[in-house]
């Protein structure tokens, strides 16, 4: 049986669960006799005392009895859109064809707010923002009169966070994108969202370009409504919740601004109710075999170095077994088909009109590199949906024996310095190859930062001698010691070297960098520092040698000097600004197993059971 996680005793004891097997359950028959989980509340005539209480306060904003008590799916809208929420505020105005679809097909909408995650926004990281907001929605899915529910996704974390939740409850889920923006454009040349900041960062940096100019290039990625238009860790997990089948095909991709976005989301509210009455449940779904289709699409289109602890973490919600080393072992081997920035040349307004998620894994089931048999929210096999679909423009969407790159996807490293660690080897340029890869052996001195305050307080102090035989480290930043885990190990040069052309030096660290870097940095280090990685006890002057071809990342120093380090550590002070980020350190676990809150994956398909009565 999968566990479900005991409650206090003074609350509700949840029962056990029946487990759904590893593979995937056939779609059941459309069934409106079903009885609906929102009858209990709405509909219940063993109990017309509670049912009267429900229904009432429902009616006070215009709902009928007759709409209530009709026997339609109520389907909940957990909307991620708000002006704070910029990357997904496109879904506030999407609501309303999600509200058309639903209700056409004959369900009724309730449309709620979910907690607002803004990766360029929140400070001190997003990242705290994802388990939050996948607490807060167990909640809503588990207490509230809901038979399946639109996942409104698009912003990096919103698509985790709400894929964590329905994996949880286990109603029936369907995932509608709100899209990535349009093509930015800089002086006649293509601006990313991110890649230009980084590139213009270090233009700044050599003195090529004026402060003003900088703000002017950065802004000009940003031309309309919807996510980031490069393939960073928004456009990776919402082509990844397409890979997993969690949403209808193509809807990954489409730009926010294109009319074919709200005619998705038009199907995706109508797809919603059939869910509901064929029974079809993300543990149906969310299967080891669609997983591992999520993990070789990520390599395919040069996904974020994000996505691994994302997707670990969907993963442990859902009670299916994967680990980091399932990266390497399914996705490093495979071949890099979009030419999309960070890890190539277009952007995502191209990249749909190449056929986006559905033409790329096209590419990759005509090659043999896909799973074609799970099953996913239309009901039909992956192969089934992808009948036909293939690149329509091979300059941005290449096939399998003329790829990009043929090794593509993330190597997984280990060492004395950490368990494991990710590297995206689809960035790694000619440039680097040169500087620190050609012999296949790296042997460089270790430079470290204690954060990212002291990074940017330090990197230009020529009292470092920073060279080109230099390996940045930084530390601290992790779930536990940022905490949240920050995007800061992507660190520049200091300014003298990359006005001598050096654009990149090795990095390493225990928190993790944006998805739209083009940095092959050595990241999501786990244990981290403050947690009893070897990170702790590293010191600016070690040697550190890196070998790729072994996987290893290790500091050269010997075992009676680590362990006469490890006896005189002392762990820095953590400061809990907020309640929260005081929950939040005592519950993450690390970013090697998902950074989930760890005593929330005993928790399995918590909606399958009705809570108690509130009066």
């Amino acid at each position: 049986n999968r566990m479900v996680g005991r409650a206090a005793p003074t609350r509700l004891l949840l029962r056990r669960c029946s487990s759904m097997s590893g593979k995937a359950k056939p779609s059941t028959p459309s069934d409106s006799s079903r009885p609906l989980r929102s009858q209990q509340w709405f509909d219940n005539p063993d109990n017309p005392g509670m049912t009267a209480l429900y229904l009432e306060r429902y009616l006070n904003f215009g709902l009928t009895r007759e709409e209530l008590q009709s026997g339609r799916p109520i389907i909940g809208i957990a909307q991620t859109g708000s002006d704070l929420s910029p990357c997904n505020r496109v879904h506030v105005d999407l609501a309303s064809r999600l509200r058309d679809g639903i209700r056409d097909a004959g369900g009724l909408p309730l449309e709620f707010p979910c907690h607002p995650i803004q990766e360029t926004g929140r400070r001190p990281t997003a990242a705290l923002d994802r388990n939050l907001t996948y607490m807060a929605l167990v909640e809503v899915l588990h207490g509230y009169p809901l038979d399946g529910v639109v996942l409104t996704t698009g912003c990096d974390k919103t698509t985790p966070a709400l894929l964590m939740a329905a994996a949880t409850a286990d109603l029936p889920a369907i995932v509608s994108s709100g899209g990535p923006m349009l093509d930015g454009w800089w002086q006649g040349r293509l601006a990313g969202s991110g890649s230009v900041i980084w590139d213009s960062r270090r233009r700044l940096a050599a003195g090529e370009i004026s402060q003003d100019e900088f703000f002017d290039r950065v802004c000009s990625s940003a031309p309309s409504a919807g996510h980031c238009n490069t393939m960073g860790t928004a456009s990776t997990m919402n082509a990844l919740a397409e890979a997993l089948g969690m949403s209808l095909p193509g809807c990954a991709s489409i730009p926010a601004p294109y009319r074919e976005r709200a005619q998705m989301a038009y199907r995706t509210g109508k797809r919603a109710v059939g869910l509901v009455r064929e029974d079809l449940r993300p543990s149906q779904i969310l299967t080891r075999p669609a997983f591992l289709n999520a993990i070789k699409l990520n390599t395919a289109i040069g996904g974020s170095t994000n996505a691994p602890p994302h997707l670990q973490a969907i993963a442990r919600h859902a009670g299916v077994a994967l680990t980091i080393h399932d990266w390497q072992e399914y996705g490093f081997a495979l071949p890099l088909l979009a030419n999309v920035q960070p890890a190539g040349e277009y952007l995502c307004e191209r990249f749909h009109r190449a056929g986006g998620v559905p033409a790329v894994m096209g590419e990759l089931l005509a090659a043999g590199l896909l799973d074609g048999s799970p099953i996913t929210v239309t009901g039909k096999s992956i192969a089934a949906n992808l009948e036909g679909e293939r690149s329509r423009d091979p300059a941005v969407i290449r096939t399998a024996a003329q790829p990009l790159r043929t090794e593509a996807g993330f190597r997984v490293l280990s060492g004395n310095l950490f368990d494991s660690a990710l590297m995206k080897t689809s960035v790694i340029s000619p440039d680097f190859t040169r500087r620190y890869l050609s012999t296949g052996s790296l042997r460089a001195t270790a430079v470290v930062f204690e954060g990212p305050e002291d990074y940017h307080q330090r990197i230009n102090s020529p009292d470092l001698s920073i060279d080109e035989t230099s390996m940045l480290f930084i530390r601290n930043v992790g779930p536990i010691g940022f905490p949240g885990s920050a995007e800061v190990v992507n660190m520049q040069p200091p300014d003298a070297l990359i006005a001598k052309g050096v654009q990149h030096l090795p990095t390493c660290g225990d928190g993790r960098q944006s998805g739209t870097s083009e940095s092959p940095s050595i990241l999501n280090a786990s244990p981290e520092a403050v947690a009893g990685g070897g990170l702790a006890i590293l010191r600016t002057g070690d040697a550190v040698v890196l070998n790729l071809a072994d996987g290893t990342l290790n500091a050269d120093i010997s075992e009676g000097e680590i362990a006469s380090r490890w006896a005189t550590y002392v762990p820095p002070n953590t400061l809990n600004e907020t309640p929260w980020q005081e929950v939040y350190r005592s519950t993450v676990g690390q970013l090697g197993t998902g950074g989930c809150m760890e005593l929330a994956c005993r928790y399995r398909q918590v909606a399958r059971q009705l809570p108690r009565h509130n009066h």
